[in-house]
């Protein structure tokens, strides 16, 4: 089977958009799946107003048919909502073929963040993009109640899964005499990392990540230790000492991070909105509270090995699993190589 799998997010993007996309690729193209991915490499990018790491591909419409045309997929699967997502629902709907999307981020809150755009604009664009999917992709059930209650239509669930051979204990975890505390993941101002730079915590406080926000925020914090984007086994040396990893946002769908934090042994700290309600069991793996100090603080008395074994059961695997059932068969003839493929061994693990 041929997909064709198109994307505005995609490397050397840091988020986990990319790092979602990159796993489930990972995991098909195993399976058998041939993925023809069409990202914002292959084009003439600018730099999106006022983040400019993010490289937008603009009026690029003829060469995303051209490459469609050529891919010949069996099904398609618009990831984003940006120009390249928005080029492919076009050829999708000019030679009427069936596609699927996927909702990854709360746009109408991260535009809000950083220009006056009402939500209710922002939602509509939405509405209206996602519309003709026979399938709407989102991470967890708060995210796809809060999309039903927006109007929007045939929303399905595609969980996310941990490498839980690279995010895993340290083998000798050292006292270090006070408590760590660290938020990994983007440092930009949707991300609300400020919330947890301002809380009163005893011992240490550690960010790891890099975006926007870096520079003003060590200005402003000049206590806490940044280190920085880091990758592998240095990220998981810096995470594994933590004793609670403190996740502030309010907007994201997910939160890749709490995964990573749990397969590490480390107890996670967050509000009580959509991503963490699902990812976090309250009490277990972690401590939801509107008061974000006192879920630091409670997180600290958790057992880390109930974190572990918690994400021991999210792989992604399991996560492309859903994946592959969300999809629809672009053209009717492809319907035989679907049933094949979700009855194939591989997926039956």
């Amino acid at each position: 089977m041929r997909l064709a799998l198109v994307t505005d997010a995609w490397e050397p993007q840091i988020n986990g958009v990319v790092r979602t996309l990159r796993h489930t690729i990972a995991e098909l193209e195993a399976a058998g799946v041939s993925v023809v991915r069409i990202s914002p490499e292959r084009f003439s990018t600018v730099p999106c107003p006022s983040y400019p790491t993010i490289r937008l591909a603009l009026f690029q419409d003829a060469k995303v048919a051209k490459a469609l045309d050529a891919a010949k997929p069996d099904a398609v699967h618009i990831a984003t909502e940006g120009p390249l997502g928005f080029a492919a629902r076009s050829w999708c709907i000019r030679r009427r073929l069936k596609f699927t999307t996927s909702y990854h981020t709360n746009f109408p809150d991260y535009l809000r963040a950083r220009w006056p755009v009402p939500r209710s604009v922002t939602y509509a664009y939405l509405r209206w993009f996602h519309r003709p999917a026979t399938r709407v992709m989102v991470a967890t059930p708060a995210i796809r109640g809060l999309l039903a209650s927006q109007g929007f239509k045939r929303l399905k669930l595609w969980s996310r899964g941990v490498d839980t051979e690279l995010f895993r204990p340290l083998a000798a975890r050292r006292s270090q005499g006070v408590p760590i505390f660290v938020y990994l993941g983007r440092v930009a101002v949707e991300k609300n990392v400020e919330a947890f730079l301002s809380l009163d915590l005893p011992g240490r406080m550690v960010v790891i990540g890099d975006g926007p926000a870096l520079e003003p925020l060590q200005r402003r914090f000049s206590a806490v230790q940044f280190t920085g984007h880091l990758e592998g086994s240095a990220l998981v040396e810096q995470l594994g000492r933590a004793d609670v990893m403190v996740f502030p946002s309010l907007t994201d769908t997910f939160g890749l991070v709490l995964l990573e934090a749990m397969a590490c042994a480390v107890p996670v700290a967050a509000f009580p909105v959509p991503g963490p309600v699902d990812v976090v069991v309250d009490g277990i793996t972690g401590a939801l509270d509107q008061d974000l100090r006192s879920a630091a603080m409670r997180a600290l008395s958790l057992d880390r090995d109930q974190c572990r074994r918690h994400a021991e059961t999210r792989s992604w695997s399991g996560a492309t699993r859903e994946f592959l059932s969300n999809l629809t068969p672009a053209r009717r003839a492809a319907a035989r190589r679907f049933r094949g493929l979700k009855n194939a061994e591989y997926f039956a693990r």
